[in-house]
C-alpha cells in the first residue's frame, strides 16, 4: 500500500523545511571546525611525524586502563581547569575524546578547554568508534585491536569513500 501525502499529513522530515543552501554550507562548515571523526584522527596518527594536534581523553582513570588511543594525553574533564596548562601546550590544537556518541564528556572536556584559550575539536564517536573502527588501542595490560565493526567501517579496513 503507498501512502500519499494530503494537505492534512506532514512529511515528519520537511516539516520544518531545510536550510537555505547558504545557511547550510556555514552549519556544515562550523561543524567540521569544531569535529574531526575517528578514522581522520587515525590516518593523521598513522601518517607518522607531527600531526600538528594531541589527542586528549577526557575520561576517569579506570576508563583510561581499559584502553585508550596510543599516544594521547589521560585528562580527566574534572581536571582541566587544574592540569591543562601543565599538561597542553596552547599552540598545538587539542582533539578531545570520551566514551561514545552517547556520552558528552568530550563535549564539556573541549569547552573547558576553549575557556582557558585552547583551540579544540572533539572527535566524533570517541572511544567506542575508534575501537569499532579496528584501531589499535593501548590497555593497562598492553597493546590491544578488534575487527572493524562491519557496521561501522568498511571490510578489510578499506576507505569508505567520505
Amino acid at each position: 500500500m503507498v501512502m500519499t501525502t494530503t494537505s492534512t499529513q506532514v512529511n515528519p522530515v520537511l516539516r520544518t523545511p531545510p536550510a537555505t543552501p547558504a545557511a547550510a554550507a556555514a552549519y556544515f562548515s562550523a561543524s567540521l571546525a569544531f569535529h574531526a571523526d575517528v578514522s581522520d584522527v587515525a590516518a593523521a596518527l598513522a601518517a607518522g611525524g607531527d600531526p600538528g594536534f594531541v589527542v586528549l581523553d577526557s575520561r576517569s582513570t579506570a576508563a583510561w586502563d581499559q584502553g585508550h588511543v596510543p599516544g594521547a594525553v589521560h585528562l580527566p574533564t574534572a581536571l582541566v581547569p587544574e592540569q591543562a596548562d601543565r599538561l597542553l601546550d596552547r599552540s598545538v590544537p587539542v582533539v578531545t575524546y570520551c566514551w561514545g556518541p552517547g556520552c558528552n564528556g568530550a563535549t564539556r572536556a573541549a569547552l573547558a578547554l576553549a575557556e582557558r584559550g585552547f583551540r579544540v575539536k572533539e572527535m566524533l564517536g570517541g572511544f567506542e568508534y575508534w575501537v569499532r573502527e579496528g584501531f589499535a588501542y593501548e590497555t593497562w595490560e598492553g597493546p590491544a585491536r578488534r575487527t572493524p565493526d562491519p557496521l561501522t567501517a568498511p571490510a578489510e579496513g578499506g576507505d569508505c569513500g567520505c
